[in-house]
């Protein structure tokens, strides 16, 4: 699904270089749900935004289901990220101006998908995360939980390829936290959403099958959750984010 080789990211001026990402290389196959952990400035918001196209990497490659993002031209880039990229904000990202059902459906009417289509697959979506019941709502009139729901739903409506997550517990009381990890889980386990998440929080890392640490810009350890319980998995990252001096105290 995803395959990042060797990738480098500079900022500033010749004279002034910050290295933001050092040679970061990792697959992710579809059906996957990764957590991309580090401390502040480690590179991990650098990667989603190469990842997601907001960015462009200085060397290397990023694949996505095969296609070379990295080397293609901007104008073919805003297609590809709405047909194959669905995203999850820590600000949710929804328009006040439109309704929750036409926030969710809102890909597939740049798509120029029929109406009628559009209809039926947000309520499909809808009544699949428990929004069902709001979609005559506005974002403001809804909860944060419920409006994080709606950004997930409207990274699932079009079939994206890849959900992409950013700290989306960010906003959320710990209630709604814990309600939206739980779905994301679903959405993974259930429906094979391959996901992955940015994320300071050990709880919400400890929802993935995989976990990869960065710090200084390179993959510094990488977790696998395999048998264990979520609670397990949870002690293993504290002790890496322990050993990598990261913000602990943060993660509890």
């Amino acid at each position: 699904m995803l395959q990042v080789k060797h990738v480098e990211k500079y900022y500033g001026s010749k004279n002034n270089v910050t290295k933001a990402l050092d040679r970061v290389s990792f697959e992710v196959d579809r059906g996957e749900f990764i957590a991309i952990m580090g401390p502040s400035g480690s590179g991990k918001t650098t990667l989603l935004n190469c990842i997601s196209t907001i960015d462009v990497p200085s060397a290397g490659s990023i694949l996505i289901g095969g296609t070379d993002i990295s080397a293609m031209r901007q104008e073919h880039l805003a297609k590809f990220r709405r047909e194959n990229l669905g995203f999850v904000f820590q600000e949710f990202n929804l328009l006040d101006t439109l309704t929750i059902e036409e926030n969710i459906g809102m890909t597939l009417t740049i798509n120029h998908v029929p109406a009628a289509e559009v209809q039926s697959r947000v309520r499909q979506v809808a009544e699949l995360l428990g929004i069902g019941d709001i979609l005559a709502k506005f974002p403001y009139q809804v909860s944060g939980g419920q409006r994080q729901r709606c950004a997930c739903a409207r990274a699932m409506v079009y079939g994206q390829n890849l959900i992409l997550a950013d700290e989306p517990t960010g906003a959320l009381d710990s209630k709604s936290s814990k309600d939206l990890l739980q779905l994301m889980s679903r959405m993974n386990g259930e429906h094979g959403a391959t996901i992955l998440m940015v994320t300071h929080d050990a709880v919400s890392a400890s929802y993935a099958g995989r976990v990869l640490f960065l710090k200084d810009g390179r993959l510094f350890n990488e977790l696998r959750r395999g048998g264990k319980d979520r609670r397990g998995f949870y002690g293993e990252i504290l002790d890496v984010l322990a050993f990598m001096g990261g913000d602990v105290e943060d993660a509890r």
